[in-house]
């Protein structure tokens, strides 16, 4: 029985990818030594952070302005280090879910913050209509909500730059770098290991705040020394080497964003269908990477029956959130439409038995 790994992070990884990494831990580079032991100076881990750095702007049409970095402290740290590189007097902050009310609690440690919008009454079950506003240095906004389901597939339209997580659904759509002064995240769902966090900066937004910042919260520390001022995160870094090639082969961004959308189109029509499940975030707010569901009201006693059911069909890591209870199917870049569609199977035998 093949296991469909459905974990919203650290998540799924292509199974070629894993095996490539894992060959380099024994061997790297035909050196005779393990991956996790080379020196980060040396050439042979150079050329993969040059390689690396390099297939990432490619992939995603990252333009000359701005720089690849690879940092440690995940989308956690990001939530302050933006700030604290490009708050100057107010930004405004949209709050979508647990992560971006993080996000704006860091925020408020550096500068006046203006939420313009939250969805945070109805449970984040939906994307709230907003309006930025002109006066403010940047816009955050989160673009996928992992507990809640919930995503903006889009370049928000406003007259101050922008600045995203974008942890979970990176690599998923293209994106207008022309828009952005920052996009950053968490590599552990849609590119690698955990353990390393990506941020894509415009190099001519940085410098501009009036505070000091500290050596290795300086977004320029970094840009200068080609994210090698300490040592890298080496092993994460090169299991997101293997994680470009192997979209390159996909076909890219656009082919990736193809089969996404079949995706979820397949397993939303198997819960819109069900007599028995229900989705939590509202249609046009829905999320592509994580697929939130419950039992109906007279179905809810079925849950953990269901649960049980699903992981002894081979069905891993589909508990909802706690905030959000039932079910979450994280269907990142990583997960087959033969897995998708043995869930829905599964989902289609257990409402067949009760």
């Amino acid at each position: 029985m093949k296991i469909r790994n459905f974990s919203a992070g650290p998540s799924i990884l292509n199974e070629g990818v894993i095996k490539k990494s894992a060959e380099a831990v024994l061997n790297f580079a035909d050196t005779g030594l393990s991956l996790i032991e080379v020196s980060h100076r040396g050439k042979p881990f150079v050329a993969v952070m040059d390689e690396t750095q390099a297939l990432f702007k490619e992939l995603l049409n990252i333009p000359d302005t701005h720089e690849v970095l690879f940092l440690g402290g995940g989308a956690s740290l990001q939530f302050y280090q933006s700030a604290l590189n490009f708050l100057k007097t107010k930004a405004a902050y949209l709050d979508t879910g647990s992560w971006s009310s993080k996000a704006i609690k860091e925020a408020k440690l550096v500068g006046e913050v203006e939420v313009v919008a939250s969805s945070k009454a109805d449970n984040y079950s939906h994307i709230p209509e907003f309006t930025v506003p002109e006066d403010v240095d940047y816009f955050h906004y989160t673009s996928n909500n992992t507990i809640y389901g919930t995503e903006i597939r889009y370049d928000p339209d406003c007259k101050v730059p922008l600045i995203s997580d974008m942890s979970s659904d990176i690599f998923t759509r293209e994106i207008d770098f022309s828009k952005y002064i920052c996009v950053y995240g968490g590599a552990q769902k849609n590119l690698a290991a955990a353990g390393v966090t990506f941020v894509i900066v415009k190099k001519d937004a940085l410098g501009k705040v009036d505070r000091p910042l500290p050596t290795m919260l300086n977004y320029q520390t970094h840009v200068d020394k080609g994210s090698m001022f300490n040592t890298p995160p080496v092993f994460p870094i090169y299991v997101a080497l293997q994680t470009l090639k192997w979209y390159k082969e996909l076909g890219g961004v656009k082919e990736i964003e193809k089969l996404n959308e079949q995706k979820a189109k397949e397993l939303y029509a198997a819960i819109d269908e069900s007599k028995i499940f229900r989705g939590t975030a509202e249609k046009d707010s829905r999320s592509i990477m994580n697929v939130c569901f419950v039992m109906k009201d007279e179905y809810k006693e079925k849950e953990a029956e269901f649960l049980e059911f699903a992981t002894s069909r081979g069905m891993s890591a589909i508990k909802g959130h706690r905030s959000v209870g039932g079910f979450r199917a994280s269907i990142y870049n990583a997960m087959d439409i033969e897995g998708v569609r043995d869930l829905v199977k599964v989902m289609k035998d257990f409402e067949k038995k009760i």
